[in-house]
C-alpha cells in the first residue's frame, strides 16, 4: 500500500498589544482585545474562521463521508482552542464529531505553542499536561503521538517522549540529517527501543504550502495531476509520504482564488482512485510500518526558514533577551498562586512572539514580517518587554 500521512497544524496566537512604557503598573490589560483595532485577537481568529477554519473543515468532512477511509491528523494549541470556544463553538464540535467517526486523530503539544523544552522542563511538562486535558476535556481522546512546537526536535526530546509513553513523533525531514535516506519511512530515534519517528517530506509539502501560488514558480501552476505525477515517483523512494503543513494553507496563507480549495478536493479524490493508495493517520502509520533504521540529531532541528533551526525564534539579542528574562520569572510567577496572573505569563511563552522580533533579511525576512501583527522586530520586543515590567511590578505587589 501507499500511503499518505496529511497532518496539519492549527494554532492562533494571543497577541500582546503596543504595551507603552507608561501601560507598566497602571494596566495590566496586555493582549489585543478592542475589536475596532485591526490587530484584535477577535477580530485576526474570525477572519481566519471564515477564510481557513470553516471552509477546511467543511470540505475536508465532505470527503470522510465520501471515503470512510480517508483520515487526517490534527496538532491543535490551547490557545487556538480558547479563542474558538469564544469565537466560533461550532468548530470544535464539528472537530469533535470528525474524531469521533475514527478520521481525525489529534497530537499532543505544549497548550501554548511555546520552546519551552529548551528553557524549563517542568514548565514544559506543565504545559503538555494542560494540553493533554483540554484535549481530554473537549474531544474525549488521550494524544498517542508528539509534536513539539514548530517541529523542533532533538535526540533528548525523543527520549523525553519515549519515557512519556508516546508510541510517535513528528519531526522534518531535512536533507543535513537525512543524507541519502528518504522520509518516506518510519525511523527509530536514536536511544529508544519502542518510539517512531515520522519525518516530513518537506518538498512535497511545501509545494503546497508555500509555493502553490507562487507564479514565479517554474512549476506554477500547481495541477493535481502534476502533484498526482510527483508522488508517483517519490513512492519508489519509500511508500509513506508525510504531507505535513499549518491548517491555515488552505484559504489564510493560500488565498481561495488561487485554487486551493479545489486543488485539496480534487487530490484527495485523485489519490484515492488508485485502489493501492491511501490516508492514514499518524498513529496508523507508527503501528503498521516497522522502523528501517536509526536517526539521530544531536541538534535540534525545526521546519522553519531556510536553516531549519531555532534561529527564526533565537537568532538575535532581542530574542534571547525577552526568552532569558520571560522564563527567569517562572518562579515567582508561579509562587503567587494568581491564575490569572499565570496565565498572562504562560501567553507570552508562545513562539509566535520572540518570532516576530527576528530581524531577518530576504526571503526569510519577508515570511516573518508577514506573520507578524507589529510594525517592525523592534516595536515587538519593546512592547514584550514593557509587558515584562507589569508582570515584575505584579509580582511585587504579591508580596505586599
Amino acid at each position: 500500500m501507499r500511503s499518505i500521512c496529511l497532518y496539519l497544524h492549527i494554532h492562533q496566537p494571543i497577541r500582546y498589544r503596543e504595551y507603552s512604557i507608561f501601560d507598566v503598573s497602571n494596566n495590566s490589560n496586555y493582549f489585543n482585545c478592542d475589536y475596532s483595532n485591526r490587530q484584535s485577537n477577535e477580530r485576526i481568529f474570525k477572519k481566519v474562521v471564515e477564510k481557513s477554519y470553516r471552509p477546511t473543515l467543511t470540505l475536508l468532512e465532505k470527503n470522510m463521508q465520501k471515503y470512510p477511509n480517508f483520515k487526517i491528523s490534527l496538532s491543535i494549541t490551547g490557545t487556538w482552542l480558547e479563542q474558538a470556544e469564544k469565537w466560533a463553538p461550532d468548530l470544535i464540535k464539528q472537530i469533535k464529531h470528525l474524531v469521533e467517526r475514527g478520521q481525525v486523530e489529534i497530537l499532543s503539544e505544549t497548550y501554548y505553542h511555546s520552546l519551552a523544552f529548551f528553557y524549563n522542563l517542568d514548565e514544559f511538562n506543565s504545559q503538555v499536561d494542560l494540553h493533554t486535558h483540554k484535549i481530554e476535556q473537549l474531544f474525549g481522546v488521550r494524544p498517542q503521538v508528539f509534536r513539539n512546537t514548530e517541529l523542533a526536535y532533538n535526540d533528548f526530546l525523543a527520549k523525553w517522549a519515549e519515557e512519556k509513553g508516546y508510541k510517535g513523533i513528528v519531526a522534518e525531514g531535512w536533507d543535513k540529517v537525512l543524507g541519502w535516506r528518504s522520509p518516506n519511512y518510519v525511523y527509530r530515534p536514536f536511544n529508544c527501543q519502542s518510539l517512531k519517528l515520522l519525518l516530513k517530506n518537506y518538498r512535497l509539502s511545501d509545494d503546497i504550502a508555500f509555493r502553490f501560488s507562487n507564479h514565479g514558480w517554474a512549476e506554477w501552476p500547481l495541477t493535481v495531476s502534476k502533484y498526482q505525477h510527483w508522488l508517483d515517483m517519490d513512492c519508489l523512494r519509500g511508500n509513506l509520504i508525510n504531507l505535513f503543513m499549518d491548517f491555515e494553507t488552505f484559504g489564510e496563507h493560500q488565498w481561495a482564488d488561487t485554487g486551493i480549495f479545489d486543488f485539496l478536493d480534487r487530490f484527495i479524490s485523485s489519490w484515492l482512485s488508485e485502489y493501492e493508495n491511501q490516508f492514514i493517520t499518524v498513529s496508523e502509520a507508527c503501528e503498521l510500518m516497522s522502523p528501517i533504521d536509526e536517526i539521530s540529531m544531536p541538534e535540534t532541528i525545526t521546519w522553519a526558514d531556510t536553516e531549519r533551526d531555532l534561529s527564526a525564534w533565537l537568532s538575535n539579542s532581542m530574542q534571547n533577551s525577552a526568552m532569558h528574562d520571560l522564563y527567569a520569572m517562572r518562579d515567582k510567577i508561579l509562587n503567587t498562586n494568581d491564575e490569572g496572573l499565570i496565565s498572562d505569563w504562560r501567553y507570552l511563552t508562545t513562539s509566535d512572539h520572540p518570532y516576530s522580533m527576528c530581524t531577518k533579511y530576504w526571503n526569510d525576512g519577508d515570511v516573518h514580517a508577514y506573520f507578524s501583527a507589529y510594525a517592525s522586530p523592534y516595536e515587538s520586543f519593546m512592547y514584550f518587554m514593557n509587558v515584562l515590567r507589569d508582570l515584575n511590578y505584579r509580582i511585587s505587589e504579591h508580596k505586599k
